[in-house]
């Protein structure tokens, strides 16, 4: 796929890669989450999707009180260092939703067993403890070296990927720097990758640091510019964690119309990249992005 085909905005990034009832791998691990590729999904009423993620936080809840999720494969869902993710609660408890539980560490052997094109990675996980009463009905393969009973942990594939990265070329050559969790595992999993980035910079940056090229050009499906695309996360090298908007989300989120008011600000009245930027506003923005002095590009 040319460049020209791959550089794109956001919505059409969206609306030609996410489909009613695909399998979601949403990156980041408390760094890069794809706030604002989601947020898009939700905007144009995509649902009947599943979440799959090891560790998720407050977009996975966010999606489920917007209606947009059947179903949830995850090994932690939460509000990372305060507390619950409440609608995933409510949720539970209602029954609206199914939930896939694995650990974290299961998660990434099935990302990691699609990256590879394997149909499964041995492994003794879950063979022991309480896992096995966990309600997963997984196979066992011998091993032909030792005879050892293994559990066959089985391939997730995902229909699509969202990647929030720091920057990539016009081409696709995605660069990462930072905590990737299953970020790379995950879209290499995937059948499409959407990639959103802080910036598109030149071919010669990016030779410039070759290891920092995680997802190389011909595996990306679509790409869009997308300042700030991770907040209220954080992007090594361009702002922190907005911490406040985590607590403050702890807290409206525990009730449901608060929680739609939430969505109906941050998300649907925030129609352009601009909308989002003032909702953060200058003053919070300035800040976050001084909590890197001394730190940019680590």
């Amino acid at each position: 796929m040319a460049a020209r085909e791959k550089l794109t905005s956001l919505g059409e990034a969206i609306s030609a890669n996410v489909h009613q009832g695909d399998t979601v791998f949403v990156a980041g691990f408390g760094h890069l989450v794809p706030f604002a590729a989601a947020h898009e999904i939700l905007r144009q009423r995509i649902g009947g999707l599943t979440l799959a993620r090891s560790g998720a936080d407050i977009l996975f809840d966010q999606m489920i009180a917007a209606g947009a999720v059947s179903k949830v494969t995850f090994g932690y869902l939460g509000n990372p260092g305060i507390g619950l993710g409440h609608a995933f609660r409510r949720a539970a408890k209602e029954g609206s939703i199914e939930i896939d539980e694995w650990t974290n560490f299961s998660i990434m052997l099935r990302l990691h067993a699609a990256r590879m094109g394997l149909p499964f990675m041995p492994s003794r996980i879950m063979q022991i403890g309480d896992q096995p009463s966990g309600g997963k009905d997984l196979k066992t393969v011998t091993c032909p070296y030792t005879g050892d009973e293994l559990a066959a942990i089985p391939a997730l594939v995902p229909d699509v990927a969202l990647v929030h990265a720091q920057q990539a070329d016009a081409a696709g050559n995605v660069q990462i720097w930072g905590v990737d969790g299953d970020t790379v595992e995950g879209a290499l999993a995937s059948d499409r990758i959407v990639v959103t980035v802080e910036r598109i910079v030149g071919r010669d940056e990016i030779t410039a640091a070759p290891e920092r090229t995680r997802i190389p050009a011909d595996r990306v499906s679509a790409l869009a510019e997308v300042p700030w695309g991770a907040h209220p996360s954080y992007a090594a090298g361009y702002y922190t964690r907005d911490d406040q908007h985590f607590f403050d989300f702890d807290k409206v989120s525990r009730d449901p119309d608060e929680l739609s008011a939430y969505l109906d600000r941050w998300v649907y009245g925030a129609t352009t990249r601009q909308d989002y930027l003032e909702l953060i506003g200058e003053k919070t923005r300035a800040a976050l992005e001084a909590g890197l002095q001394g730190r940019a590009g680590s």
